[in-house]
């Protein structure tokens, strides 16, 4: 008996030209297009896997993005919302671009390792540039930022284990949430999985979880 985990990050919610911040949990902003969403129902229908049912965080970006995904594949379904998939509180940098959020979590990380005076702002970014890193790789999360990670984990072990025999699931979320989905693998923690891919997947990117003789595996991340 085979079980399938489809994850689906949303479409993007920045138009060209438009400068993206960290946009989470507190911001329910819409889609600004359709394609990356569609283009993601054509990649599954091309490779045969037809969800059975269809999941979504209940903000605008992932449930829009579940129903075109339906639209396209012409699915007889509705979306489901969960709460447990929403994304996560980025605290006081919601809202702030990527060269804000790197500039305090540099200073923030030089103040609490005491690091001697006279740094540069280069020096300062660089070292935001490197927490951020860590979150891409081993989902530490950075200071400042409020992340539940035993819940968000239990709560993709708990989906999991809700997927029947023979059935395919959906799930549309969002970056932060997606990157602590390897936990449901046969492995002690996401950090394995972060020395072969980036926990960072880009929009509208697909991953597939399959069960093998009961254990699952990463089949595809962020394809």
């Amino acid at each position: 008996m085979e079980k399938t985990l489809i994850i689906v990050r949303h479409g993007n919610t920045f138009a060209p030209g438009q400068t993206p911040t960290r946009v989470g949990a507190k911001t329910d902003i819409p889609l600004v297009e359709e394609i990356k969403s569609r283009n993601a129902a054509k990649y599954l229908l091309n490779k045969n896997i037809i969800p059975d049912r269809v999941f979504a965080a209940p903000l605008k970006r992932t449930v829009q993005t579940a129903n075109l995904i339906i639209n396209e594949m012409k699915l007889n379904t509705a979306v489901i919302p969960d709460s447990n998939f929403t994304e996560i509180d980025y605290g006081e940098d919601e809202n702030k671009t990527e060269e804000q959020v790197r500039y305090r979590l540099g200073l923030k990380y030089i103040n609490d390792n005491n690091l001697p005076g006279n740094i540069s702002d280069s020096e300062i970014m660089e070292y935001g540039r490197a927490v951020i890193g860590l979150w891409n790789t081993e989902a530490i999360v950075p200071a400042g930022w409020n992340v539940d990670v035993e819940s968000i984990i239990s709560s993709w072990k708990n989906f999991a284990n809700s997927i029947t025999d023979n059935e395919t699931a959906l799930i549309c979320t969002s970056n932060g949430i997606i990157r602590f989905a390897p936990h449901i693998l046969d492995m002690p923690d996401a950090r394995d999985f972060g020395n072969k891919y980036s926990l960072k997947v880009a929009t509208g990117s697909v991953s597939i979880f399959k069960t093998v003789k009961n254990v699952w595996k990463c089949m595809e991340w962020g394809s």
